[in-house]
């Protein structure tokens, strides 16, 4: 009945030290996967990622970006447009 109870203790502190352990590693081994992750997709694509173009603005800063206004014409060719909506 001894070993019974001392076998029964040591698997439970093996699960809560286990538990404990990965509770504080995970967001390292998180983030060792992700940086894997991303030097692989970077060699599939010749470029990495970490390195975008895209350009960083002040916290707050407001950017309006307009765009060009869409016209939609027809062509002779192919007929004449006709803007629908579709119903339910």
């Amino acid at each position: 009945m001894n070993s019974f109870l001392q076998t029964i203790l040591i698997i439970l502190l093996a699960y809560y030290g286990l538990k404990i352990i990965f509770k504080f590693s995970k967001p390292y081994l998180i983030k060792y996967i992700a940086k894997k992750v991303n030097e692989r997709f970077g060699q599939a694509f010749g470029s990495d990622f970490n390195n975008t173009s895209i350009k960083k603005e002040d916290e707050g800063a407001i950017s309006i970006d307009k765009s060009q206004a869409s016209t939609k014409t027809s062509s002779p060719e192919v007929g004449e447009y006709v803007d629908y909506e579709e119903l339910e």
